[in-house]
């Protein structure tokens, strides 16, 4: 039984990724995800925040004044404030040096390229891989959708030019041409599209006046995005595309592999249920391969894309006609 698969150039023993969260962020637990079977890591995201503030004060005012070109910033060795910069970069060496899977650094990030000269650092410690978790909420009125979509495509210009390490982009499902955005930021240079990110949820507390997280894990139900729109991409972009959110269990892997994802990433399932059902997952995935005599996953990768389907036309209806078949007028 093969389960290889190859994204972002690299060779993974599985299409099982475990995607950025605390789960990742030590060398114990990414030994575990290691053994469990999963195929890579992405380590927790270090977020843009992070990078600006614990850098000296004189580089966080370059930066606050936006300079176009930060290539000079190499050529000096900043004092780091803070632990966490310095620990990321320790992580990535230690996950190198101790586990054989690949190593995916993430940077969670909301504006272009103003850090970007950081992802040189993420590159020397060793990192197989960087994805950038980029999402910019249209809540300014003033800025148009091409405004928007603009900032994609300069991130992956600017990252493209720093890094030869393999680059994937983490997106979301918030645009108004998703499917020509999408093919469009594919085709910029960058080796993956991650499809989609999960954002924070607001809530109220009616009585203390607070906002407060919801939703903060996926649920099973979220599938249905990640399902459709991985069949409607697959076989279309100019890079590899990822799956993301929904993945709760062996069957999730299975559909978005058949709607031609090139592998999955799967996070919640394994807050609620152990890093260790990675295990569970994968064995669900052998017995569905031996029962429809699969051997490998090309041999049945993107069986159910769009591209794929005797009737694409099902992957693009929104309307649920088919759940009121049956039911009759009442006229009395």
């Amino acid at each position: 039984m093969d389960l290889s698969v190859s994204y972002l150039g690299l060779k993974l023993k599985s299409p099982i990724v475990v995607g950025s969260s605390s789960l990742t962020q030590s060398l114990g637990n990414l030994k575990k995800i290691e053994r469990a079977g999963a195929g890579a890591v992405v380590l927790k995201s270090i977020f843009e925040e992070e990078i600006f503030n614990e850098y000296e004060s004189l580089v966080r005012e370059e930066l606050k004044e936006k300079v176009p070109n930060l290539e000079y910033l190499d050529y000096y060795d900043y004092k780091i404030k803070e632990d966490n910069i310095k620990g990321y970069l320790g992580l990535i060496k230690k996950a190198k040096s101790n586990i054989k899977i690949p190593v995916i650094a993430s940077i969670n990030c909301v504006c272009s390229y103003e850090w970007s000269f950081f992802a040189k650092k993420i590159q020397e410690a060793g990192a197989d891989a960087l994805e950038v978790n980029l999402f910019i909420l249209p809540s300014d009125f003033s800025k148009t959708s091409e405004d928007i979509e603009k900032k994609y495509f300069q991130l992956a210009e600017k990252i493209k030019e720093d890094l030869n390490i393999p680059v994937a982009v983490k997106i979301s499902y918030y645009f108004s041409n998703l499917a020509a955005f999408t093919k469009q930021l594919s085709e910029s240079g960058i080796q993956g599209i991650v499809a989609f990110n999960r954002f924070f949820h607001p809530d109220f507390d009616i009585d203390n006046f607070t906002i407060l997280p919801s939703n903060i894990l996926s649920h099973s139900s979220d599938l249905a995005i990640s399902l459709r729109w991985t069949a409607i991409l697959s076989g279309r972009l100019g890079c590899d595309l990822i799956a993301s959110t929904g993945v709760h269990d062996g069957a999730s892997v299975i559909k978005l592999l058949l709607a031609g994802a090139d592998a999955v990433q799967v996070v919640s399932a394994l807050y609620k249920h152990g890093i260790n059902y990675i295990e569970d997952m994968t064995e669900d995935l052998k017995a569905w391969m031996i029962k429809h005599d699969f051997e490998k996953i090309d041999d049945f990768k993107g069986k159910m894309s769009q591209i794929n389907s005797p009737n694409p036309a099902e992957y693009e209806r929104v309307q649920f006609m088919r759940y009121f078949d049956g039911k009759k007028y009442e006229l009395d």
